[in-house]
């Protein structure tokens, strides 16, 4: 049960690749309860999502289950592992450890599923100096120095609004080429920057609507 060589992330719709770790979380679980095969329809039953869904999406890595038996529990995972990049560790740079940015820091999670945070870079005299989470907090100035004794492309941002767009800048100017971007702010970057969005307040938002409408 392996996804062969052509399968490539980009040729997989964004909806599915939003799916795909909800999947391997359930499937998780399930090994943890001594589950060795699983039916699309229990995967549907627990995380709301139809199972012909799931049988779609998972086709689409060239996965299908057995007839009456379903998938192989430990197999799927180590598909879904490899294919999301989830066994292979790569390392950050957090930029803005405040409230959120040290959160991060101390989310053991985040290392679970492949992405190390090395450093930490902030202007507050508070933290430069200090280890969260056996992770070093630096001075920005430093990182333009440190940058070019590695190679970390991945860089999250969690700074306050205002400082969004300069420090991104700053963060691709030093090499990186992956912004994980939790501010509210929209950055403007480079095309051949991968910028991701993660705003939670954008998410706070939907959920205030949606009460609204009920």
């Amino acid at each position: 049960m392996e996804p062969t060589k052509m399968m490539e992330t980009e040729r997989i719709p964004e909806p599915t690749l939003r799916r795909l770790p909800w999947y391997l979380a359930y499937l998780k679980l399930a090994a943890d309860q001594g589950e060795n095969f699983i039916s699309s329809t229990q995967i549907a039953r627990a995380i709301n999502v139809s199972a012909s869904q799931i049988a779609k999406d998972l086709s689409l890595l060239n996965v299908s289950g057995k007839t009456r038996v379903g998938y192989d529990v430990k197999s799927l995972i180590e598909v879904l592992e490899d294919f999301l990049g989830f066994r292979q560790t790569r390392q950050a740079y957090l930029f803005g450890v405040g409230n959120l940015g040290g959160a991060l820091l101390h989310d053991k999670g985040l290392s679970q599923y492949g992405l190390e945070i090395v450093a930490g870079f902030d202007v507050n005299p508070a933290v430069i100096g200090q280890t969260i989470n056996g992770i070093p907090v630096y001075h920005i100035d430093e990182y333009p120095a440190m940058r070019t004794t590695s190679s970390i492309c991945i860089g999250i941002l969690t700074v306050p609004v205002e400082k969004a767009q300069a420090v991104a800048e700053c963060m691709v100017a030093g090499g990186i080429k992956a912004v994980w971007n939790f501010t509210p702010f929209r950055i403007h970057m480079p095309e051949n920057i991968v910028v991701q969005n993660t705003s939670i307040y954008a998410h706070m938002a939907l959920i205030f609507n949606r009460l609204e409408r009920r």
